[in-house]
C-alpha cells in the first residue's frame, strides 16, 4: 500500500475503502458481456487423407458436391472456374475469365454457380451443368468470399463485415459484423456454410473463424498451423485458403494458394 495510508483516520480509511470496492463493482458490471465471458475454443486437426491439387490453382473459392470438387482460381491472366476430381486433382472441366478480371469466391446455389471478382464490383452467374454464363450482377464493395445457408447469399469484402444478399435479386439484404470478445475480426475471406455456422479463412493467417451468422460472434478458432509441410513449402505456396464441406459424409476439406495438396480434416478440440 502506499506509504501514507497509514496515516488516515480509520474513518477516511473506511469511507476510502467503500469508494475503491464500489468503483471497481461499477466498472466489472458495466463491462461488455462479450469481454467478460470465457475465451472461445479453438480447435486443432487431424488429416484423416491427402489428395493431389493443382500446383497453378492460386485458390480463392472451393465447393463439393456430389463427390466432385468446384474451384474459383484468381490472379489477373490467370483466373478460372473449375470442377475438379477429388481423388485425383484432374480438371474436368474449366472456365476462363478475362484478363481484366481477378477471380474471387464462389457458391453453388440450386443449380447455379456464383463467383466473384476482386475489385471489378462484377459477379456471375453460370450454369452449374455446363458453366455456361446466365448474368453478370454488380456490388458496392470488394469481393472475397461467398457462401449461402439456403436462403440467403453471404459475402465477405476483406473486413469485419458479411453482407447477406437475396439469391434471386443478388441485392444486399441484410449485413452482420464479426467480432470476438468485443473486437472486430477483419480479413474475412473464402467463407463455408457448415452446420449452422459461417466458417471464415483470415487472409493471411492459418486460422478460420467459427461465426454465428445470427450474431456475428465468433463461436471458434480452428489452427491449422502446420498443415503444409516443410518439404512441400520448398516450392512457392502461397496462403491457407479454400473451405468446402461434404454435407453428406461429414467432411471438412481445406486447401491454400498454389498448395499442391487438399486436405480432408477432422477437428480436435485443443486442451
Amino acid at each position: 500500500m502506499p506509504a501514507n495510508m497509514n496515516r488516515l483516520s480509520p474513518i477516511l480509511f473506511v469511507v476510502s475503502l467503500t469508494l475503491v470496492l464500489a468503483t471497481s463493482c461499477y466498472s466489472s458490471s458495466n463491462l461488455p458481456t462479450s469481454l467478460t465471458s470465457k475465451l472461445v475454443p479453438v480447435y486443432t486437426y487431424k488429416v484423416i487423407h491427402t489428395y493431389p491439387h493443382e500446383r497453378d490453382a492460386f485458390t480463392q473459392g472451393l465447393v463439393f458436391e456430389n463427390g466432385v470438387l468446384y474451384e474459383s482460381t484468381g490472379l489477373y491472366g490467370r483466373s478460372s472456374l473449375r470442377e475438379v476430381e477429388l481423388e485425383t486433382g484432374r480438371i474436368l472441366q474449366i472456365h476462363d475469365l478475362s484478363a481484366q478480371y481477378f477471380g474471387e469466391g464462389i457458391t453453388i446455389y440450386s443449380d447455379r454457380i456464383i463467383q466473384l471478382t476482386w475489385q471489378s464490383q462484377v459477379g456471375f452467374v453460370y450454369d452449374k451443368q455446363n458453366f455456361n454464363l446466365l448474368r453478370e450482377f454488380n456490388y458496392a464493395t470488394e469481393g472475397w468470399g461467398i457462401t449461402n445457408d439456403e436462403k440467403r447469399l453471404i459475402m465477405s469484402d476483406g473486413t469485419s463485415t458479411l453482407y447477406f444478399l437475396d439469391p434471386k435479386s443478388l441485392e444486399e439484404n441484410g449485413r452482420i459484423n464479426v467480432y470476438d470478445m468485443g473486437s472486430p475480426v477483419s480479413r474475412l475471406n473464402e467463407l463455408e456454410y457448415v452446420n449452422g455456422e459461417i466458417y471464415a479463412n483470415v487472409w493471411q493467417t492459418d486460422r478460420i473463424a467459427r461465426i454465428d451468422p445470427a450474431t456475428g460472434q465468433v463461436t471458434g478458432w480452428i489452427d491449422l498451423e502446420g498443415l503444409l509441410s516443410p518439404q512441400d513449402l520448398v516450392n512457392q505456396v502461397d496462403v491457407l485458403n479454400g473451405i468446402a464441406y461434404d454435407s453428406k459424409d461429414g467432411r471438412l476439406f481445406v486447401t491454400g494458394k498454389l498448395w499442391p495438396k487438399l486436405f480432408d480434416i477432422e477437428l480436435v478440440l485443443q486442451q
